[in-house]
């Protein structure tokens, strides 16, 4: 295939894409993920995915989307921002923005199926999958290898334009595109995120251990939260954003466009005494549609619990 061709292919891709309200866009051949290879499986043999057990599934399709998606030939991953307006009063307790507004993972895939089927309008036949955080891909390696930014000592995606606060995408397709090149690493000597870490959940640069991550205590972890935690979530009851708050990458996040992922008005106003009160009902009216739903009413309430 000519690399006029390719490269017009792709740019058509990256103009949709933007169209469509990503925030950017990149390309990279589907192959073997070679320098993930070993970290993951010493992330895995030191058991950093705690109770997640599903971490340790498809080892082999995780590192090669050729394996996950028969006869891909390139990755296309997609930024889009969730970076709020307006957060949350200051006293009160916390949810992770990504949570603010309706569940990503519809929200993306409506727009993953619009830019699918313009690519195949554009181009004839492709055939490909789609992937918002539900399958073994190993989003931020390929974003970085895209391209798109490279990953921060937190381990979260990081670009110099608009820090972190963002969803990451994927489409695998069967066919050959431009390919995108790495960018380098900007942390340098800054320990920001480790520093801050409520839980130090950062063992090393670059090395997080999950299972000691407020998110995975209180999203992932389904039985008691340990005794010995309690005092240190920093008022976080859904997710935690520290390590995103303090890394001055994010000082150039600018508010998402995107309507869906608006608060429902309630949330910003509810005070620590609300959400010590709240009732099913009003879990529901407020986190109708909500990622939140995740930890189902219980799950919520036991960690409001944890944290008076």
């Amino acid at each position: 295939m000519s690399i006029d061709i390719k490269h017009k292919w792709t740019n058509s891709i990256k103009t949709e894409a933007k169209r469509l309200g990503f925030l950017s866009c990149g390309v990279s051949k589907a192959d073997f993920l070679e320098e993930e290879a070993p970290r993951l499986e010493q992330w895995l043999n030191n058991n950093m995915n705690g109770e997640m057990s599903y971490m340790a599934n498809h080892f082999d399709k995780r590192l090669d989307p050729r394996k996950l998606v028969e006869g891909s030939k390139s990755v296309i991953s997609l930024l889009l921002n969730y970076y709020p307006e307006e957060t949350q009063r200051e006293d009160t307790y916390k949810i992770s923005k990504y949570a603010y507004g309706h569940d990503y993972h519809h929200v993306i895939k409506t727009k993953l199926r619009q830019l699918k089927e313009f690519i195949s309008e554009e181009i004839g036949e492709v055939n490909g999958r789609a992937f918002v955080d539900s399958a073994p891909v190993l989003d931020k390696a390929w974003a970085a290898k895209s391209g798109l930014g490279w990953i921060g000592k937190h381990s979260n995606l990081l670009t110099q334009q608009v820090g972190s606060f963002y969803f990451i995408a994927e489409l695998i397709v069967d066919i050959e595109l431009e390919y995108d090149h790495a960018v380098t690493d900007h942390c340098g000597t800054c320990t920001a995120c480790i520093d801050a870490c409520p839980t130090q959940a950062i063992v090393d640069p670059y090395v997080v251990n999950g299972s000691k991550c407020i998110s995975y205590f209180t999203i992932e972890l389904k039985n008691e939260l340990p005794n010995e935690m309690k005092g240190s979530f920093d008022d976080w009851m859904f997710g935690c954003d520290v390590c995103q708050d303090v890394c001055p990458w994010n000082r150039f996040s600018k508010p998402h466009n995107e309507p869906l992922f608006n608060p429902h008005p309630e949330l910003l106003n509810m005070t620590k005494k609300d959400w010590e009160e709240i009732t099913e009902d009003v879990f529901r009216k407020v986190f109708q549609k909500s990622a939140v739903k995740r930890t189902k009413y219980g799950g919520l309430t036991r960690n409001i619990d944890f944290l008076k």
